[in-house]
């Protein structure tokens, strides 16, 4: 999973969904007229790579004209209306649901349809593992890559979440705390969420009544929840400089709700400043304690983690010596020393701070060296690559196109590849593919339930 990108719910810049608030929005491009006022009959044939049922309407387009329809399944047979136009197709609004399709469930969230951040609580177990399977088998075979090892889908389960950014608005006497709703600039004041861990749900109230007192009217914020091994750690991004009484509420409320960590920055990509650092922030990558900056990356959940950090063991094994690339603050960095020396590699200046720190002081089986290097400018050439037996990359959503093709071009026996985008995944795999290697297993991994997003974890071995 990037560390530069975190699919799922987005902070909110807009108005809440029961405010009067209005963001301001770049100047939109003329509404186009739809083809009809009146609602039209349609059955939904797939389900696409964004969670939509997809339709056409062919009396009028032909059968390349789409029509998407929110939290719909194949065999859906509806009523719509046209509402906005999505890329080729047009996005419509369900009317009434005259026939159903198999594989409806009951959404495990009263905020479902309405927040942005799950799109497929409508699906059924088996219908959503073997829908999210057939998007990385479909990015694969638009790449051109059809032999596929693969295994099962491994899940997380409900109230795995362990990072999520919210976002608060304060709109007069009330404060909204939540979630983008999908495609939309209004805010859901979530009061329960599915995925997100109890420990961390369980911040939201209390926030609420604190941001309530602290923010001036039509002020707007990001609040990074993530959940460390010893406590929670809130970041406040974009809170009103914090005077006196201020922080004592703030460190108050760290007190009260036993955080591990309270910082505040003034706006995105600022320094964070400490609150209240009641203990150190750590999470154990493997045999190692990490203190991550607040709110920097951390695998979404702890299954998803274990299974990707799994898959890095099996293909590394037996190697003499390891790369780690894209290696963040150490994820699978520390649990590949214990099989042997590692060299890390990683571009972002407060991942690789925290992973020197670590590494410093771990004191593991085999050493850890570290390098600062931008891998999408500088990518480890074929000769530098060489000196390993095994590399691992785990690349941002856009992949490693230029490591991948230096990987195609070296003679590294085995490569372990990460990913958090099927697609940009499909192209790497390609790559290594047609440098001679064998894509040897594949496992997709759903660490963000009930959304479109998938990671993978593949291994190559030279034949």
């Amino acid at each position: 999973m990037s560390r530069r990108s975190s699919p799922g719910p987005t902070p909110a810049r807009g108005k809440p969904s029961a405010g009067r608030h209005q963001s301001r929005r770049p100047a939109a491009r003329p509404p186009v007229e739809p083809p009809t006022s009146g609602p039209i009959e349609i059955t939904v044939e797939s389900v696409g790579a964004l969670g939509d049922g997809v339709a056409h309407w062919q009396e009028t387009y032909g059968p390349n004209h789409r029509l998407f329809v929110p939290q719909t399944l194949v065999g859906d047979r509806l009523m719509v209306r046209f509402a906005q136009q999505r890329g080729e197709g047009w996005l419509v609004e369900p009317v009434s649901l005259l026939a159903e399709g198999p594989g409806r469930a009951d959404p495990a969230c009263r905020h479902f349809g309405i927040c942005g951040g799950c799109t497929l609580q409508h699906m059924d177990a088996d219908t959503y593992g073997a829908w999210k399977v057939e998007q990385l088998r479909h990015a694969l075979s638009r790449a051109g890559v059809t032999d596929l090892p693969m295994a099962p889908l491994v899940r997380t389960p409900p109230h795995a979440r362990r990072r999520a950014v919210l976002a608060a608005a304060r709109r007069g006497r009330r404060l909204w705390l939540g979630f983008n709703e999908r495609a939309s600039h209004r805010l859901v004041d979530i009061e329960e969420c599915a995925v997100l861990a109890p420990r961390l749900m369980a911040l939201v109230p209390p926030l609420r009544a604190l941001l309530l007192e602290l923010l001036p009217d039509e002020h707007t914020l990001d609040v990074a929840l993530t959940l460390l091994d010893d406590g929670p750690d809130v970041l406040l991004v974009g809170l009103p400089q914090p005077d006196l009484n201020a922080l004592e509420k703030l460190g108050a409320f760290a007190e009260a709700h036993d955080l591990a960590r309270l910082t505040w920055s003034k706006r995105p990509g600022a320094p964070a400043e400490p609150i209240a650092l009641r203990r150190t922030g750590v999470v154990r990558f493997g045999p190692v304690a990490v203190s991550p900056a607040a709110g920097s990356f951390l695998q979404a959940s702890a299954e998803g983690e274990a299974a990707l950090v799994a898959e890095a063991l099996a293909g590394a094994m037996g190697a003499a010596r390891i790369a780690d690339l894209f290696a963040g603050s150490g994820t699978l960095t520390f649990p590949l020393s214990t099989l042997a020396p590692v060299h890390a590699v990683e571009g972002d200046g407060v991942a690789i701070t925290a992973l020197e720190a670590a590494a410093r002081t771990a004191g593991g089986a085999h050493p850890v060296t570290v390098e600062r290097r931008d891998l999408f400018k500088e990518p480890l050439s074929p000769a530098e690559l060489s000196a390993c037996q095994a590399v691992v990359f785990d690349p941002p959503r856009a992949g490693a196109a230029s490591q991948a093709a230096a990987l195609a071009a070296s003679t590294v026996p085995v490569v372990v590849a990460i990913s958090c985008n099927p697609v940009s995944f499909a192209r790497d795999a390609a790559l290594l593919l047609g440098g001679g290697y064998v894509l040897e297993r594949l496992v997709p991994v759903d660490q963000f339930l009930w959304s479109p997003h998938l990671e993978v974890a593949a291994r190559f071995r030279r034949p």
